[in-house]
């Protein structure tokens, strides 16, 4: 894999990333040490994984879930004895 200076790189960016986009990744170095690598995209790098709905049908909740507990909330919190 070839390595470039960011100087070098950026007076040929255009053939560096036609070279990646062929299949040839390269590095971009700041005084000799390598900073980034410049490789084509690939298919699965289009794919963003979905987290909405990843664990349907899991588990059910049930209806009554967002009253459980309600009465121990509202004497922990609103007991004004």
């Amino acid at each position: 894999m070839n390595t470039f200076n960011i100087h070098e790189a950026k007076t040929h960016l255009s053939r560096l990333i036609e070279d990646a986009a062929n299949g040839e990744p390269f590095i971009i170095a700041k005084a000799g040490k390598p900073l980034v690598k410049v490789s084509a995209l690939t298919a699965f790098d289009d794919k963003t994984p979905s987290r909405i709905g990843f664990m349907a049908g899991e588990f059910d909740v049930p209806d009554d879930f967002n009253e459980l507990g309600k009465e121990a909330i509202e004497d922990t919190f609103y007991d004004q004895s």
